[in-house]
């Protein structure tokens, strides 16, 4: 095969992105998502979109994604490759000076559709051989009205708390024996405190006011946990739920669930996109017994 050319894109040539013609069936292209850089009035930065070139013709594209204040990309959202190029995919992405975590989409159940899981596979082993591993499989979810607003369990006071260090402390009790694979391997690379400084980093990059954040008291004065209700970039969306080590057991995380829902419907909320680890049984159950219905899978590469 002819060498490669692998570059970063510029306002100039961003139409090289969409001369790749692959079918949509994982990815932002299977929710129709579509590709345009910020000048062109979308959300995507052209030094941070990459391609492999052969004899000018693109093989491979990835583009990663920031919110509009941060320096650096903060995820990898597209990554596609042309067929018999994934060596090439695999080059482009250990070339790139841009290192995020991979959230593979994919529709429910795409592992029993065979074009959809070959296309998926194929994305997860370029990325595996250009350094990246294998981390969890999530379910993403997306409650509207019509999936019907559960009633609040009442068994819980949320009060809203202002001090960082209170909430920090909260979530420092939550850490023990967690079953959230993100949170655990922030654990394993820097110790609870690490992981605690970065999950309030993630909570607090969140465009949605501090001030929806509520701590779970029982009615006695014990701390349950934590809900935050938040919005992203794409809309409202169930931030953070966790309980404290020592309130598990009693399905609590189902009371906060149903309250930040209600939280984001009194703010408005017409759509709430949710997501949790398909190990963690628990909380898909949650997800389910308050009307959430699972409309996508993702995969998670680090």
């Amino acid at each position: 095969m002819t060498d490669l050319v692998i570059r970063p894109l510029t306002e100039d040539d961003a139409h090289l992105f969409h001369t790749l013609r692959v079918p949509p069936l994982v990815g932002r292209g299977f929710l129709g998502h579509t590709y345009a850089t910020v000048g062109q009035g979308g959300e995507y930065r052209p030094e941070w979109t990459w391609v492999a070139l052969r004899e000018g013709r693109v093989v491979a594209r990835a583009a990663w994604w920031g919110g509009p204040e941060d320096t650096a990309p903060i995820a990898l959202d597209w990554f596609d490759f042309a067929d018999g190029e994934a060596d090439a995919a695999a080059e482009l992405l250990r070339t790139a000076p841009l290192h995020t975590e991979y959230s593979l989409l994919a529709p429910p159940g795409w592992r029993e559709q065979p074009e959809v899981r070959a296309a998926a596979q194929a994305r997860i082993d370029a990325a595996v051989a250009s350094g990246l591993a294998p981390l969890v499989e999530r379910y993403r979810y997306e409650w509207t009205p019509e999936c019907g607003l559960p009633e609040r369990p009442g068994r819980l006071e949320f009060r809203p708390e202002p001090d960082d260090a209170a909430i920090e402390d909260a979530l420092r009790r939550i850490m023990p024996d967690t079953l959230d694979a993100h949170d655990r391997h922030a654990i394993e690379r820097g110790g609870v405190d690490a992981a605690v400084r970065e999950l309030m980093d993630i909570l607090s990059w969140f465009p949605s006011p501090r001030e929806w954040w509520r701590l779970a008291w029982t009615p006695e004065g014990e701390l349950v946990g934590i809900q935050v209700p938040s919005r992203n970039p794409g809309g409202p969306c169930v931030g953070y739920i966790g309980v404290v080590a020592e309130q598990r057991g009693h399905g609590y995380a189902y009371d906060l669930l149903v309250e930040c829902t209600h939280d984001l419907v009194e703010q408005g909320a017409t759509k709430i996109a949710a997501a949790t680890d398909q190990p963690n049984l628990p909380m898909a159950a949650h997800f389910a017994r308050a009307g959430y219905p699972v409309t996508q899978e993702r995969i998670d590469l680090i």
